[in-house]
């Protein structure tokens, strides 16, 4: 499938035979240094699909091959003409409207777009546009009343209707907050809590009387920065390019039945709204308009008493030459969320009815799907806040009673792919989801009354996405039914029954449907090459166009293995998959050691027939060290994505556990088919792979000989609410499973060479955690441990050198320990 590069400009220049064979053969730089270029070398994936309206062109980010690591992603387009080929979107060029844009009126003759405070409506036939709302407060919900005669949308804490007839427009509710702090705290005005675990803004200086001048001493200093520090000018170079495209960056428990909380009041007679008002601290949490106009679902939140105290995260390499703090997050169990509550809104009366959308006494969070098309039924989920029950209901805009449609329970945490999959169809009398009742997750149907469930496809493999046709007749899924190793498109009917499989070739497939369902714009990958965008009809087994070639000639010169994959017999007697870098595969002889790689996140996919786009540089590794003689394995050990609701959830109270021992069965299965040495077996990974190298280390001593660990969890107890209070619940509740589950409680148990490396400004897990463990090995006297920090990088790495350093470090531990087989520490 592999096509020349249809993006570069310069054709062959005239300079003989031996530059025509150049060019033909590349040389590639098989090196540590050069695989840490990262995507200048193997290339930035396209991303964001999006069909026009027209279904004639696929807009895409993307960069062309060899592009500079700190360029931000930029926005191109192909035709659907045969032969067509990428062309960038020059800064400023009209948008055009997107299949995906707003939201199609209901005789399918016009369209509405939003982008910020403006609201578009298209013609589909012609493409006019008559702008609508104009203004810098942002709409959101925008969408058509169900005659199609109104525009509703949101603004602040508020809907709205537009008439498309006399361009008038009507506050459909006037609700109010208790006070201006109150106001500030709004969702809809104040656009949500920023989340935790990404960069925030850096502290500002207290600049009062200072002068910033080349002269003075800041000045000196900001001066001093940009001449000592690399990334202090790429950051510079990084925000030149940003202003010359506009400033677009390159591409991060509530209480059911709660009775008081508001009223109606008094309205504005101007406005013939009756007023609701809020009390105490409550803030709009959401507000969506039934399409009929005559109803409105609230979301209320009412903040916890209780503060949640957010870490903070210096910044130690900055242009002003001082330090600079980062607001982090909260630590799980002190990061109280709050009440949640749903209340039906009458329009136009105001009158609100609170909706019980979870069993009387459970604390839950709670969020609107939507309205079904015409605003007589809404879909909403609610959440426990033990994580451990999840609850759709249907709510009748007419009563506001809310049927109970599903409740999905888990001993351990309700999770899984397409957790929020849901929506109406058959007219909004049903209703779809994906649910983990039979242990793997299954796409389900019910009507809204809560009867006639059925389960639509069954087996033991997963549907990780779901969309319903134009016509409201099939569901389009993407799923593991062809290979837990491959992810496939299908056409189904509604009723379910056999899946037609669209896509062909074996690999991954994230395909975007065009508008009128006849095309497909497909991101496809195969293990050894990353993903590229492709253009093909949407008939099974039709011939794919590829678009794009994204890596350097070089790159797509070079042998690259396919690694096996083969299944590792646990000692609990299943089988785990996992692949197996071979030596030999790289011409390479072995050297009688072995490496296994620990992939991040717990909840996450990466043996499989396509490329890993979250770890490119540590496959590329891995080829590397298999070119030195090793032999690598990396495991979907039990936790891992992909492999049903036993697997994910095999950790629960015990990380370190059970995913642990796939890792030592992992080291048994070399020692008997490699006949490799458990001594001269090393193990790295980042994050809960750094976690898991921690683990291995400190409590598995004599399976391993040496380890790096990267950006580690230390001691979950500083790690955040959501994920952890889900797996192992809350420290104060559960010491057993924080305690057995935090490396820092087993560092005594080191015997072999570790290395440690860690971003300093890590808002994710933060630094504080590899420092409290240092200080503990000091403590105990432990001597073969070293750390490495990188002072400019955060939880994932950006910068080539930061990477380039870092696995140079891992390599010289594994050439200085387990090659040789013996103990002796790398330099740090």
């Amino acid at each position: 499938m592999q096509t020349r590069n249809l993006l570069l400009a310069s054709a062959l220049t005239v300079g003989g035979a031996a530059g025509l064979v150049a060019q033909q053969k590349p040389a590639f730089d098989f090196t540590i240094a050069n695989i840490m270029r990262g995507p200048e070398i193997y290339g930035r994936e396209p991303a964001n699909v999006r069909w026009t309206l027209d279904g004639k062109w696929v807009y895409f980010t993307w960069l062309e091959p060899g592009s500079d690591w700190r360029l931000p992603a930029r926005i191109f387009r192909v035709s659907t003409a045969p032969g067509a080929k990428p062309e960038r979107v020059l800064q400023g060029a009209p948008e055009p409207v997107f299949a995906d844009a707003g939201r199609p009126s209901p005789d399918g003759r016009t369209r509405l777009v939003a982008t910020g405070g403006t609201i578009t409506i298209v013609d589909v036939g012609s493409g006019a546009r008559r702008v609508l709302t104009r203004s810098t407060v942002p709409k959101t919900n925008v969408g058509f009343s169900a005659g199609g005669r109104d525009v509703l949308y949101t603004e602040g804490n508020n809907a709205f209707a537009l008439s498309l007839d006399s361009t008038s427009t009507r506050q459909l509710t006037d609700i109010r907050l208790a006070s201006a702090d109150s106001a500030q705290g709004s969702v809809l005005q104040a656009g949500g809590a920023r989340g935790g675990g990404g960069r925030g803004g850096r502290g500002a200086l207290n600049d009062a009387g200072r002068s910033n001048d080349a002269s003075s001493q800041r000045g000196v200093l900001a001066a001093q920065q940009k001449t000592l520090f690399q990334v202090v000018r790429d950051r510079a170079f990084q925000d030149s390019v940003n202003r010359a495209q506009g400033g677009r960056a390159g591409g991060g428990g509530g209480r059911g039945g709660r009775g008081g909380g508001g009223g109606a009041t008094d309205g504005d007679a101007g406005i013939g709204v009756r007023a609701f008002s809020l009390t105490g601290t409550d803030r709009v949490g959401g507000l969506v308009v039934a399409p009929s106009e005559h109803a409105a679902l609230l979301t209320v939140i009412t903040p916890s008493t209780t503060t949640a105290t957010q870490t903070l995260v210096p910044s130690w390499v900055t242009s002003s030459g001082y330090v600079e703090e980062i607001n982090g997050r909260p630590k799980v169990g002190d990061a109280p969320a709050g009440v949640t509550r749903i209340g039906l809104m009458s329009l136009p009366s105001g009158d609100v009815k609170w909706v019980t959308v979870s069993p009387p006494g459970r604390a839950t969070t709670s969020n609107v799907v939507g309205w079904n098309e015409t605003g007589t039924a809404a879909l909403v989920f609610s959440n426990s806040a033990d994580f451990k029950d999840r609850w759709l209901y249907a709510v009748s805009a007419d009563s506001g009673k809310a049927t109970l449609l599903e409740t999905l329970h888990d001993s351990a945490w309700v999770g899984g792919p397409c957790n929020r999959c849901a929506g109406f169809f058959d007219g909004g009398r049903r209703a779809y989801y994906v649910s983990e009742a039979d242990g793997y997750a299954h796409l389900y149907s019910i009507g809204v009354d809560g009867g006639d469930r059925r389960q639509l496809t069954k087996g033991k493999w997963e549907v990780t996405g779901v969309s319903l046709s134009r016509d409201g007749k099939s569901f389009f899924l993407t799923t593991s039914e062809q290979s837990p190793f491959e992810s496939h498109f299908y056409k189904m009917s509604v009723d379910g029954g056999a899946r037609v499989k669209i896509t062909g070739p074996v690999g991954g497939h994230a395909v975007t449907l065009s508008p009128d369902e006849s095309m497909i714009a497909d991101i496809y990958s195969t293990t050894s090459r990353p993903p590229e965008l492709f253009i093909a009809s949407s008939t099974p087994g039709s011939e794919m166009r590829q678009v794009t070639t994204s890596p350097t000639d070089a790159f797509l010169a070079f042998h690259w293995m396919k690694p096996e994959i083969v299944m590792v017999p646990a000692s609990d007697g299943i089988q785990v998959p996992a692949r197996i870098f071979r030596p030999r595969e790289m011409n390479a002889k072995p050297n009688g050691a072995a490496v296994i790689f620990v992939h991040g996140a717990g909840y996450l996919h990466n043996v499989m027939n396509y490329w890993t786009s979250s770890y490119p540089r540590e496959f590329l590794f891995n080829q590397y060290l298999a070119s030195k003689g090793y032999a690598v394995m990396d495991l979907d050990y039990r936790g891992s994505a992909g492999y049903g609701r036993d697997w994910r959830t095999a950790i629960y109270r015990w990380m370190g556990g059970r995913d642990l021992q796939d890792q030592v069965d992992g080291v048994k299965y070399l020692r008997k088919n490699y006949g490799i040495d458990p001594e001269r077996v090393g193990i790295y990974g980042g994050s809960y792979g750094g976690f898991m190298t921690l683990m291995a280390l400190f409590t598995e001593p004599k399976y391993f000989g040496a380890g790096a660990a990267l950006r580690s969890v230390t001691d979950w107890a500083h790690y955040n609410h959501n994920y952890t209070a889900a797996i192992l619940n809350l420290p104060e509740q559960d010491t057993l499973a924080y305690r057995r589950s935090s490396p820092i409680f087993f560092a005594e148990g080191l015997e072999d060479p570790l290395l440690m490396l860690h971003g300093m400004v890590d808002t994710n897990v933060e630094f504080e955690d590899i420092v409290r463990l240092t200080q503990r090995l000091i403590e105990l006297g432990k001597k073969n441990w070293s750390l490495a920090p990188y002072p400019v990088e955060d939880h994932g790495f950006v910068r080539p050198d930061s990477w380039t350093d870092e696995y140079t470090r891992i390599f010289d531990l594994f050439e200085s320990t387990i090659r040789v087989g013996k103990k002796r520490m790398a330099s740090p």
